[in-house]
């Protein structure tokens, strides 16, 4: 088996599937070498094939021919094993960290397909495989499930350190930051061209006898709840919440200012277990129930109804829409006409939005228009045709793309560094309490 050729297949999916985490399955010593130890972490020893599989790993193109800097980056890479040895020990030991079966069956499922989908035919997986080393697929599956189980036994350690106060962030400076940054800007994407804009949308509006009989439903759940129905089989059946419906109607933990204003005056009103009565939103009307609380965080489940649009409301959408617009263009202000009429479903503004993170229809009506100008107007369509939207675009800046740039990414690499130092940190601590021999790698 080549080393070099099954990390080149194999290196990158591997680290996708892992958050970064360095592959340490066993492997046969490239050109014949005999593989040999380098570190010994307690009573686990870190083997030379190992150190370069991960150097194949981060340079799938080829390793650096410089001899001063291959050691350096093989010292670096034996650090990096050594560290997650010591996570993946230090989990194994805790009896509160559990990684089932079924935990590790789907991550091996999810890189497995991605594996495979890089190649047209089934023959030329299953060649490319066997080149890498693996006899049939199953034998790559069976290495691959070693791999994930440890990667996530890193992960899981690392979740319930964080949450125990073990592991804690720590806010890097600004000197530190841009230090990791010119240290890993040649990794980063190229900038894409940024956006900002203004817009109104405008949906239809129900009448007022659909929103009538939303209400009454809504009513009746509520006493149904109260009189003890379960909150979940009650959400999947009624809700109409894409995101929630299934689940229950589950939601994640939320901070103030993440959701709409009537949602949170509800939510950050109650204790547990308390059902709220219907409450309107520019999303529909909802049933709010909270489940738990912290100081500043509220984990909710909710049921959504929406009411009923007929055709002649969706139709008077885009009538008012196109009314709208001409209003603009004439002179009206843009500001006073979005107070009336923008729906609060999402922000009126959105400042240095990347390209690649704008919806198509938005990205193809703003091409080309000019800075202060309206785009053409854009139709936002749903499932349901009646409940189409229309935005009303007003390009406010473009910035063009180019290399990544510090102020681009500041915020990210903070969060970043700030978790890569809690964790370094706690590492050091388990290294001062393990036994831990480096020989040359």
């Amino acid at each position: 088996m080549k080393l070099g050729r099954r990390v080149r297949l194999l290196g990158g999916l591997l680290l996708a599937a892992a958050g970064g985490l360095e592959a340490q399955g066993p492997v046969a010593p490239p050109g014949g070498v005999v593989d040999r130890v380098v570190a010994v972490v307690g009573t686990r020893a870190l083997m030379s094939s190992q150190v370069e599989e991960a150097l194949y790993q981060r340079y799938p193109q080829g390793v650096p021919t410089d001899p001063a800097q291959l050691r350096a980056l093989s010292r670096e890479i034996l650090e990096s094993l050594i560290d997650d040895e010591l996570m993946v020990v230090e989990a194994q030991r805790d009896t509160t960290i559990r990684v089932t079966a079924e935990d590790v069956q789907a991550a091996v499922d999810e890189t497995f397909r991605a594996t495979r989908a890089r190649f047209p035919t089934e023959a030329a997986f299953r060649a490319e495989i066997q080149v890498a080393g693996f006899a049939t697929p199953e034998e790559y599956r069976t290495w691959l499930a070693d791999d994930q189980r440890r990667a996530l036994l890193i992960q899981s350690l690392e979740a319930n350190r964080t949450q125990d106060g073990l592991i804690k962030p720590v806010t890097p400076t600004e000197a530190e930051m841009r230090a990791v940054f010119e240290r890993e800007k040649g990794t980063l994407q190229p900038r894409p061209p940024l956006f900002s804009f203004r817009q109104i949308l405008v949906a239809p509006k129900p009448t007022a006898a659909a929103k009538a009989a939303t209400m009454a439903l809504a009513d009746s759940i509520v006493r149904e709840l109260r009189g003890g129905a379960d909150f979940a089989t009650a959400a999947r059946r009624f809700s109409q919440d894409p995101g929630s419906a299934q689940q229950g109607g589950e939601m994640d933990w939320f901070r103030r200012g993440e959701m709409v204003t009537e949602f949170e005056r509800v939510a950050f009103a109650f204790r547990p277990g308390y059902i709220s009565d219907p409450v309107e939103s520019p999303f529909g009307i909802h049933i709010i129930q909270v489940q738990r609380t912290q100081p500043a965080e509220v984990k909710a489940r909710h049921i959504l109804l929406r009411p009923a649009i007929d055709p002649p409301q969706a139709d008077s959408a885009r009538v008012l829409a196109e009314r709208l617009m001409a209003a603009i263009r004439a002179g009206a202000s843009l500001d006073s006409i979005q107070r009336l009429h923008h729906d609060g479903t999402i922000p009126g503004a959105s400042n240095q939005i990347p390209e690649t993170n704008i919806p198509a229809p938005y990205l193809t009506a703003m091409n080309g228009v000019e800075v202060g100008q309206l785009a053409a107007l854009i139709a936002v369509p749903e499932a349901d045709s009646t409940r189409t939207k229309y935005a009303i675009v007003q390009v406010t800046a473009r910035t063009p793309g180019g290399e990544p740039r510090f102020e681009d990414v500041v915020d990210d690499l903070r969060r970043s560094l700030s978790r890569r130092i809690g964790i370094r940190r706690y590492l050091d601590k388990l290294r001062q309490s393990t036994y831990i021999e480096v020989r040359d790698p």
